[in-house]
């Protein structure tokens, strides 16, 4: 068995988004580490202090002496220990897009040496890194798995904008692809993680793990938001009946929302699409998915309901969004249900702006061809999508262009006094 040194020549972090960015200037404290992305945009950004993901600050990221960013290779293929933190998103029929994933392991195949270690941190279903991954390094490499190199996998847990649950303060699974190769990984990621780790017994146990942790989350908030559907035909404030209930020692204390990002409404498919592949057919799973996802028509229908009832038609009515990311405080927008509101409002005719604070307007224009507002005017409706703080400084009198404004808080989150309706 080749040795495994303790300490590496250098890590390398494949992939520098919301996840490799932050694992990158945690390593850097005590490692040489080298930070790649296909992005060169996104590396001239970070090598000048720039993150717009606004995980890592400018002192941050310039204080990480040991780190270094590229665009190049060549430049990631003396490391020993290869960390991948790519995206694992899913298609428009949403089964999971490998893509990322293998164009990520074929580079790092291309470069392998014997003795290297390749950690996964990307989210995907149990069996993806052993029976998809593994195959592309030793065809990229010529080198044999378990015998040349190694793998491990330590599903990232980063919750982008949160700056209390930070990366070294969520305690870590980690796992490997040998005994030996397990405890390395979790040793490794132990020299960073303040909060601790969790070795388990196999990479695919990790996996799995990883696949349900949002899969969970995803299914109470689909019991939720099924209870906003059914109290709305009952004209029951459902956030009231949910004080009401969490008066109980062992309620779940889950809100109805919109379901987006990178996580909560996509993992649940991977896990999907794994259990139908082996002849099972995941009935809870994809039930709460598909509650969630008609989430936005029931806001949009919602709405225009609202502006019916107050005498004014959809057609024609201006309409502001507040906010596109995907949650609170974070200009995350992949997978933000507030595009799908702003398309269906703008199917019913109406004129329609969106305003984030947090969000980048260049990102939103590229990829939804929506140009954000600035300067606000006067309308009669208003709809709260994100609960960001800056939302509360709001004069929510001078937006309203009358008495019958419709203001539609879909998070519960600003005073009760001025609102219409919730969610």
């Amino acid at each position: 068995m080749i040795q495994y040194s303790t300490i590496p020549t250098s890590i390398a972090i494949v992939g520098l988004g919301y996840v490799g960015l932050p694992l990158a200037v945690a390593f850097a404290k005590k490692y040489t580490v080298i930070g790649f992305d296909i992005n060169e945009t996104r590396v001239k950004d970070l090598r000048n202090g720039k993150d717009i993901t606004l995980e890592c600050s400018a002192v941050e990221i310039q204080n990480a002496g040991n780190l270094i960013f590229t665009a190049s290779l060549k430049d990631i293929a003396s490391s020993t220990i290869f960390i991948v933190t790519v995206p694992t998103p899913v298609d428009g029929e949403k089964r999971p897009n490998l893509k990322p994933l293998l164009e990520a392991t074929a580079m790092i195949g291309s470069v392998l040496k014997k003795g290297d270690l390749i950690i996964y941190e990307s989210t995907v279903y149990p069996g993806c890194t052993e029976e998809d991954c593994v195959p592309v390094l030793e065809k990229q490499s010529g080198l044999v798995f378990n015998q040349d190199f190694y793998c491990g996998y330590s599903p990232e847990r980063i919750n982008p904008g949160d700056k209390v649950h930070t990366l070294t303060t969520i305690k870590k699974l980690t796992s490997g692809s040998t005994p030996e190769i397990a405890d390395k990984v979790d040793a490794l990621y132990a020299s960073i993680i303040t909060a601790g780790t969790f070795k388990v017994s196999s990479i695919k146990v990790a996996e799995a793990a990883k696949s349900i942790e949002n899969a969970q989350r995803d299914i109470n908030i689909s019991f939720v938001n099924e209870l906003a559907l059914i109290f709305n035909r009952m004209n029951i404030d459902t956030h009231e009946v949910l004080e009401a209930a969490a008066t109980k020692w062992n309620f779940l204390p889950f809100k109805p929302g919109l379901v987006g990002g990178h996580c909560i409404g996509v993992d649940p498919y991977y896990l999907a699409s794994k259990a139908t592949s082996l002849g099972y057919h995941p009935q809870v799973i994809l039930s709460g998915r598909n509650v969630n996802d008609q989430m936005s028509s029931f806001v949009t229908e919602k709405l225009i309901q609202l502006l019916n009832t107050n005498g004014l038609p959809a057609k024609g009515a201006k309409a502001l969004l507040l906010g596109v990311s995907f949650k609170e405080n974070c200009p995350d927008i992949r997978n933000s249900k507030a595009f799908e509101i702003y398309s269906q409002l703008s199917d019913a005719e109406m004129e329609v702006d969106a305003f984030d604070p947090y969000a980048n307007a260049l990102e939103v224009k590229e990829k939804h061809q929506i140009q954000l507002v600035t300067a606000l005017r006067k309308y009669d409706a208003i709809v709260l999508v994100v609960a960001h703080e800056f939302f509360k400084s709001l004069d929510y009198t001078s937006l309203k262009a009358s008495h019958k404004t419709i203001i539609y808080d879909t998070k519960a989150f600003l005073d009760r006094s001025i609102v219409t309706a919730r969610l």
